[in-house]
């Protein structure tokens, strides 16, 4: 896919760019049958409080139903559409089953219209194939990974994303994820193969404060800038340092370079080789 470099018109174009989605995105209404309206929460809770800062409003989204489950195995699909999806950031697949019924899936890389993929323990070792991992050869990318055989697949959907199968061992394959850990998953669990379509997703510059409106995206404000009972870091004349020994977060949460992860949480000994630190 192409990067979109705007003319420098306003100082802000100087810096925007976008994706060519022509000759990728091959419709652009979804499939009714398969989206619904749904009320986005918008940072606020039950009550109404903000818990989420910095969203709310956006343009208007259609929910497209993602099928994460994959229960249809050994019946053949073709490609019949690659779509843009709002609500996440890569390429959603509509997909026409053998027996006729359609399901939107997360789009892989290098996978087109027309296509044939399937879900099945002996399907072909090629992008869009769905299997367990202990069919799959080690070196093999994969993606839309399972962390129960069964369940819905949670590892690696987002664009250009993808896991990378190291090792088969006690019923275990060792996974080395996008943040680097390398994690034990239930060898009988299923993934598909290759990775999500749109790697180019994280060069998109957005350039001006409308577009991350259009996003749901609400401007941030500096703790530097506020009044003392606002923020940690806010009051003092003038322009101030924060202030404080560590760094915190609005409710005086201690941020950078502390652990948050439970010492005792049930999946640290499914954890080969924790994720390096930036």
């Amino acid at each position: 896919m192409k990067l979109k470099i705007y003319r420098p018109a306003t100082p802000s174009r100087r810096q925007m760019t976008g994706l060519l989605y022509r000759g990728v995105v091959t419709r652009q209404k979804p499939e009714k049958k398969l989206t619904s309206g749904f009320q986005r929460a918008k940072g606020r809770n039950a009550f109404g409080r903000i818990t989420v800062r910095h969203k709310g409003a956006g343009a208007k989204r259609l929910f497209r139903k993602i099928d994460f489950k994959y229960d249809k195995h050994n019946i053949s699909a073709f490609v019949k559409s690659i779509e843009y999806d709002p609500n996440r950031s890569g390429f959603v697949a509509l997909i026409t089953y053998a027996d006729g019924e359609k399901r939107y899936i997360i789009a892989p890389a290098e996978v087109k219209v027309g296509d044939k993929i399937i879900n099945s323990e002996n399907a072909e070792m090629k992008p869009g194939n769905r299997s367990p991992l202990k069919k799959m050869p080690v070196g093999t990318f994969v993606f839309n990974i399972e962390l129960k055989p069964g369940a819905n697949a949670v590892l690696c959907r987002s664009a250009g994303n993808y896991a990378e199968i190291l090792a088969h061992e006690n019923h275990f394959t060792h996974l080395k994820l996008p943040s680097t850990e390398i994690r034990k998953v239930p060898d009988s669990a299923w993934a598909s193969i290759g990775r999500v379509s749109k790697e180019e997703h994280n060069l998109v510059i957005i350039g001006k404060a409308g577009r991350s409106r259009h996003k749901g995206i609400r401007p941030t404000v500096r703790g530097s800038a506020m009044n003392p009972c606002d923020h940690p870091y806010g009051g003092g004349e003038g322009r101030m340092g924060r202030g404080t020994k560590r760094p915190k977060t609005a409710y005086g949460k201690t941020t950078g370079g502390v652990k948050t992860r439970k010492r005792r949480k049930y999946s640290n000994i499914f954890i080969v080789s924790r994720r390096k630190k930036k």
